[in-house]
């Protein structure tokens, strides 16, 4: 399966290491991707537009999102990859290890995916190309509000997807790092430690 992972970051977290971090996450995995694309927002754009992107730049069948203050456990793409196999999915999620913070989500921990009933999932998916291009991350920076109380990115993707026609399966795995670190950005330009907007 040939897979791109795409890094949306800034120059704050190039600076302190972050986005290194998350590269090499990358670097390390069991299933290496065939690319990784850092895209670096040098325009206050937000996580959302910056995602899109490095996105609309992906040439493989498969591309898994990661933000460049999170972490990918060595074995995250394979288990992401063996359970799109299996399942026949277009789009695959699985559940972090939470750190610093506390996951809102955390009840949902196993729970199969119910198209009936969709809920938040989050952006560190891997998901076919061709399918993610179509839905897109423009127009997606607002601020925190939404039906789950943070950004309206991760959900408007993902009903996107459903939308689409997607195949979305749970892989009831802990397989990344969430970073909550107290400067998450939410996706929003100038939030967080993300460079203000001006």
């Amino acid at each position: 399966m040939d897979i791109t992972v795409v890094i949306p970051t800034h120059g704050e977290r190039v600076n302190n290491g972050m986005t290194a971090k998350a590269v090499g996450s990358v670097l390390g995995q069991t299933l290496p991707a065939q690319s990784i694309i850092v895209e670096v927002d040098k325009y206050r754009r937000g996580a959302a537009e910056t995602r899109h992107a490095g996105l609309m730049k992906v040439v493989t069948e498969w591309v898994a999102f990661l933000d460049s203050d999170d972490s990918f456990y060595e074995m995250h793409l394979e288990v992401l990859t063996d359970a799109a196999f299996t399942e026949g999915a277009d789009y695959v999620f699985s559940h972090p290890v939470t750190w610093g913070g506390y996951n809102p989500f955390e009840k949902d921990f196993g729970k199969p995916w119910d198209n009936d009933n969709p809920r938040h999932t989050t952006i560190t998916t891997l998901v076919r190309t061709e399918l993610a291009q179509s839905v897109g991350f423009l127009d997606y920076n607002r601020p925190r509000s939404g039906i789950f109380g943070v950004s309206d990115e991760d959900w408007r993707f993902t009903t996107g997807c459903l939308n689409a026609g997607a195949k979305i399966v749970h892989v009831p795995q802990k397989t990344w790092l969430w970073n909550m670190h107290g400067r998450n950005s939410g996706g929003v330009p100038g939030q967080g430690d993300a460079p203000p907007c001006v």
